[in-house]
């Protein structure tokens, strides 16, 4: 492979001109002649990969376009030292998890703790919580509260008495900003 040194001012382009392709590797820049994909089948998994970046893409520009979100997008960007838009497309793509339910402090009474710890690469928007029989019948169902703020640490308050002897499954939705879902189940036997 050759190694040319480019101009400053050349140094700093990258993407695509005409037919080249100027790509960035630390602090390299490699050039090269744009791919012919003319005549090329994309697989069904290729094509919805390929949606699922504009979609990442889109989402990053709606976030770009809003000055509120954009902001805690900036502020995370130049903690992590990273683009703010390749920051959102990231987000797109990572989905939050559910790490743990905790139901020591559960007994079936109204008012016993839920907690749950949920994690995100960029932030944990919302988690709902639903309790349901062994039947799949709803018993209660609501949104955790985050204490303290940004801790991952949310809490749900139980609204309805369970009978001792009735086994309970609880479902845990944890979502982030993008839309992103995690999911988890616990059961407990009252």
């Amino acid at each position: 492979m050759a190694k040319v040194k480019l101009n400053p001012i050349l140094e700093q382009i990258s993407g695509k001109v005409g037919d080249l392709v100027f790509k960035r590797y630390g602090d390299e820049v490699v050039l090269s002649q744009k791919p012919d994909l003319s005549g090329r089948e994309m697989s069904e998994a290729q094509l919805a990969a390929q949606e699922r970046f504009r979609q990442a893409a889109l989402y990053g520009k709606l976030v770009m376009a809003d000055p509120e979100t954009k902001s805690l997008y900036e502020d995370a960007a130049k903690a992590n030292g990273k683009p703010v838009f390749s920051l959102t497309v990231a987000d797109f793509f990572n989905a939050p998890s559910v790490d743990e339910i905790d139901l020591a402090n559960y007994s079936g009474a109204i008012g016993d703790e839920i907690i749950v710890w949920a994690s995100d690469d960029f932030a944990v928007v919302g988690v709902q919580v639903a309790l349901m029989n062994t039947h799949s019948q709803l018993i209660e169902s609501g949104q955790a509260v985050e204490s303290p703020s940004a801790s991952g640490r949310w809490i749900y308050s139980a609204t309805a008495y369970v009978e001792v002897g009735t086994i309970v499954r609880i479902a845990v939705r944890a979502s982030d900003r993008p839309g992103g879902v995690g999911e988890a189940e616990e059961e407990k036997a009252l």
